[in-house]
This record gives C-alpha cells, sequence and structure tokens, in this order.
C-alpha cells in the first residue's frame, strides 16, 4: 500500500519498501534520472506513475538533502547533494563516469554510515544524475570543481574519500587540492578500479580510428556501453582537458593511507592499471585488493561487504 505524507514523499508499506519514504522528486528509467515534481493528491494517481515507472524498468530516487550552486569554467549549476549527519571521520563518495550517487555501492556505504553513525557526503557531478548543466560542456576540471565545492561546503573533520572509476582519479585530485589547503582533513583514500588518467590511458585505446577521427571532426562520439541502453557520449573537450590533470606521468605523493580494489575481470579498468598506479605511489601506505572474479561495478553483495569491511577499518582507526 502507498500512501501520501504532504511532504512530497510518499510512503510505501508492501514487502520491498516496507516502512521506507519515498521521495517523489525524481524517477530513473534505464539509468537515466528524470527530474519530476509530483504532487499527488491520492494513491490512484501514485498507483498510475508507478505502474508506468515498473514498466519501463524505473525507480524512484531519493531526494537530494540540498542544491548547491558552482560556478566555474564559464558554467553555473545546481550540484545535487545527499548528506547524513554523523561522526568524523566522515566518508565522502565519488562516483563514475554517467552514474549517479545513489548506486548500489554508495548505497551500501550509506548503510555502514548509519550503523556505525559516521557522516556520509555523496552527490551528483554536472549534468549527471539530479545535477544540471551541458554534458558536452563538462569534463575533469568541471567535475573536480563540482567535488571540491560540495566538500568545502559540506564537509567538517577528517573525511575518508571513496571513488569508483572515474572517481577514483577525480578522489586523487581532489586529495591534491585538499591537503594543500586544509592538511590533515583527508585521513584515506578508498579507490574502487579507479581509471586514473583514463583520458589518455583508457577510453582513447577503445576507440576505432573511425571513431577517433570522428571525435576529432565532430568534437563528440556516442559509444553503446555495456552499462545502459542509451550510448555514452566523450568529448574532445574531456579528452583534451584530461591532459591537465594527468597522474601517471609522475611520482605520487597522497599523504595518506591508500586502499585500491580492483577486479580482475574488469573489462574497463585492466588490473595492470592498478598495479601501475600501486607503483606510482612510492612515500605512502598503499594496498592493493583483487577480486579474481570481480567485474568492473563490484557491486555484487561479496563485492560491497568487502567494500564495506575496508571502509571501516578505516574510520575505525
Amino acid at each position: 500500500m502507498w500512501t501520501t505524507n504532504g511532504d512530497d514523499s510518499f510512503f510505501c508499506e508492501n514487502n520491498m519498501f516496507a516502512g521506507r519514504k519515498i521521495w517523489s522528486n525524481a524517477i530513473k528509467v534505464n539509468r537515466q534520472t528524470y527530474n519530476l515534481r509530483l504532487h499527488c493528491e491520492n494513491v490512484a494517481t501514485l498507483l498510475s506513475i508507478l505502474v508506468i515507472s515498473t514498466r519501463f524498468g524505473g525507480c524512484f530516487v531519493p531526494k537530494p538533502s540540498k542544491f548547491l550552486e558552482v560556478a566555474s569554467h564559464d558554467l553555473v549549476r545546481d550540484i545535487a547533494i545527499s548528506s547524513q549527519e554523523g561522526t568524523s571521520p566522515g566518508i565522502f563518495w565519488l562516483g563514475g563516469y554517467n552514474s549517479d550517487m545513489f548506486g548500489g555501492k554508495a548505497n551500501a556505504l550509506s548503510e555502514l554510515c548509519e550503523e556505525a553513525g559516521h557522516a556520509f557526503t555523496r552527490f551528483d557531478y554536472t549534468a549527471h544524475g539530479q545535477s544540471n548543466g551541458d554534458f558536452m560542456q563538462a569534463c575533469i576540471s568541471v567535475w573536480l570543481a563540482d567535488a571540491i565545492s560540495v566538500f568545502e561546503e559540506m564537509c567538517d573533520g577528517p573525511q575518508v574519500l571513496v571513488g569508483s572509476s572515474m572517481g577514483g582519479w577525480l578522489a586523487m585530485l581532489l586529495n591534491q587540492h585538499i591537503k594543500q589547503k586544509y592538511p590533515d582533513r583527508i585521513k584515506a583514500m578508498i579507490l574502487i578500479a579507479p581509471a586514473i588518467d583514463m583520458t589518455r590511458e583508457l577510453v582513447p585505446n577503445r576507440f576505432t580510428q573511425e571513431q577517433l577521427s570522428e571525435l576529432d571532426t565532430v568534437g563528440h562520439l556516442a559509444v553503446p556501453s555495456a552499462y545502459s541502453d542509451e550510448p555514452y557520449i566523450y568529448t574532445l573537450k574531456l579528452i583534451t582537458d584530461g591532459e591537465e590533470h594527468l597522474l601517471l606521468n609522475k611520482s605520487i605523493k597522497t599523504d595518506c593511507p591508500v586502499h585500491i580494489i580492483q577486479g580482475q575481470q574488469d573489462p574497463d579498468v585492466p588490473a595492470a592499471h592498478a598495479q601501475r598506479l600501486l607503483q606510482h605511489i612510492l612515500l605512502d601506505e598503499a594496498t592493493l585488493t583483487l577480486v579474481p572474479d570481480g567485474d568492473h561495478r563490484l557491486s555484487r553483495p561479496q563485492d560491497l561487504e568487502l567494500l564495506k569491511r575496508i571502509t571501516h577499518s578505516f574510520v575505525t582507526r
């Protein structure tokens, strides 16, 4: 049974969502988030929306805690943020390319923080999830600016950065920025299949010569993805901007422990790439955990338990 609560949320009493409040400002269909402002005055209206959502493989997306206006790189955008209050060290989540902040790994960390009483912050990059903005104008510099703005606005005390895929690269870049301004604010980093320098080392290697030519002439490229029914868009701006943030051309000093979790069956970020990153962290504690049958997402129950266990070890140090 579903009922409305008068605060733009729905309350569900069925087995799947028993006792949970479901916010109504967005709905996700095939990994694409659509912002909605639903004001259902009766259960019948709500049920019709629920049926449409289910029919197209959709689900309701939780409402962000707030939107933060960020202005940088000639772009002004509203960044969607979800935060949980708690003690420090907190957990700061950075998702992957074309992902949103309510994926399986982020939700697992949210549960961990709720159980342990630690603060948790997550957000959607520009033109991702519930954040607005022009995807064609976004790039590593823009998404790093998002991360810096959210961190400075939302985080108090030491934080453990947890980054997945592209988020692993952004976590490393965020750490470099934060440690210069706020020493001792980054307690540790956990990197899941980190796509360090992906715009040079990983993404272009997937393209044919014809696709590379199209990228140069048109300025963007649509590529089928195993993670979405819609193709992924890669822009020439993304590739060229990435050159400003390369890390694997020098030794990396993190000033905090780093734990890398890498699936050995990952077709997008090979295990050798994670091992190469490890070789560049020369002066700080660094650990690599290989998951022999793990893929890129590392979102199976056993993968999530591994992530939670490693994260818990850092927040309780």
